[in-house]
C-alpha cells in the first residue's frame, strides 16, 4: 500500500525519523493510552511494542485510517476528530493518558481540551511546533508566558524534553519542533473560584504590555469596586500579566472575587 499523502489542511507533517518517535513513546511507560492522529504510525509502533500500554488512537484522516488498519490490524483505531469526540464516553471510566505527534494548527485546542479532563489524564506528552512548547513550560518574566503557560502550570508539571530539527519530517514544517511532557501536579483544585480564575488569566493577557489595571478593566468595572481599601490588589493591579506566577493569579482572582460586593456578573 503506497504512503499517505500529506494534507496541509491538517496540518500533517509525517515524521521519518524512527529514533525521535522511539523516544517520544518512551515519554509514557504505561495505562490507558490516547494517540491522537497516528498518522502512518511512526510512533505507533513503539507504543503497541510496550506491553505496558492500552493504546486507542484516534484518526481523522481517511487516508491514513485505511493505511492504518492494513498495517496494524491490531491497533484500536477510531476515526474521528479529538476535539469533537466525548472522551467520557470513549472510556468512561479510569484514567488515560494523551500522546502524539500533534497538528501544529489545532495543537493550543488539544491542550484546552486536555484541561478539560485533567482529572481524568495523568500525563500529557508528544510534539509540537517549538515555539508552543517554549510558551507551555515558561516561567513569569518571559516573553513566552502566556494564557496556556498559567493555565496548564495550575494543574500540569511541564518538562521541555528536547528540540527537533525540519529535515526529520515529510514535508519538513517551517519551524521547529519540540518533545513536551505534562505529568498532573498534586494540586486537585485551585484554592479560589476556577471558572472566575481563567476568565482573568485570558482577560489580562488579551492585553498583555498594559497594566493589569487596564488590562482586567472589563471585569474590574463589574459590581461595586472598593480596590482603594485593599493595597495588595492595588500592587496586582500595577504589574503586566507575565510577571504573576500561578499562585499569584489564583491570589488576584480571590482578591477580584472579594472586591465585588454583591455582584453577580463578574463572570
Amino acid at each position: 500500500m503506497q504512503q499517505v499523502r500529506a494534507k496541509k489542511f491538517l496540518g500533517q507533517h509525517f515524521l521519518t525519523d524512527l529514533s525521535v518517535a522511539q523516544k517520544i513513546a518512551e515519554t509514557i511507560s504505561s495505562g490507558r493510552t490516547i494517540e491522537i492522529g497516528p498518522g502512518m504510525g511512526v510512533l505507533t509502533q513503539y507504543l503497541l511494542k510496550n506491553s505496558q500500554i492500552d493504546l486507542t488512537a484516534i484518526e481523522i484522516d481517511r487516508e491514513s485510517v485505511a493505511y492504518l488498519r492494513e498495517w496494524y490490524p491490531e491497533l484500536n483505531l477510531i476515526e474521528g476528530d479529538f476535539l469533537k469526540l466525548d472522551l467520557d464516553k470513549l472510556i468512561p471510566e479510569g484514567e488515560f493518558n494523551v500522546i502524539g505527534n500533534y497538528p501544529y494548527n489545532i495543537s493550543s485546542q488539544i491542550f484546552f481540551k486536555v484541561l478539560d479532563y485533567k482529572d481524568r489524564i495523568p500525563v500529557c506528552s508528544g510534539m509540537i511546533q517549538k515555539e508552543v512548547a517554549e510558551r507551555l513550560a515558561s516561567k513569569p518574566g518571559n516573553k513566552a508566558y502566556g494564557i496556556l503557560s498559567v493555565l496548564l502550570q495550575a494543574y500540569y508539571d511541564i518538562e521541555y524534553l528536547f528540540t527537533v530539527d525540519e529535515h526529520v519530517f515529510n514535508p519538513p514544517p517551517k519551524v521547529k519542533s519540540a518533545v513536551i511532557r505534562m505529568t498532573r501536579n498534586k494540586r486537585r483544585r485551585l484554592d479560589c473560584d476556577e471558572v472566575l480564575f481563567k476568565t482573568v488569566v485570558k482577560t489580562a493577557f488579551n492585553q498583555r504590555r498594559k497594566q493589569m489595571r487596564n488590562s482586567l478593566k472589563s471585569i474590574l468595572d463589574n459590581g461595586q469596586w472598593t480596590m482603594d481599601k485593599n493595597e495588595r490588589l492595588e500592587w496586582f493591579l500595577t504589574r503586566r500579566p507575565e510577571q504573576l506566577s500561578v499562585e499569584e493569579f489564583i491570589e488576584l482572582t480571590n482578591l477580584i472575587e472579594k472586591s465585588h460586593v454583591g455582584n453577580q456578573n463578574i463572570l
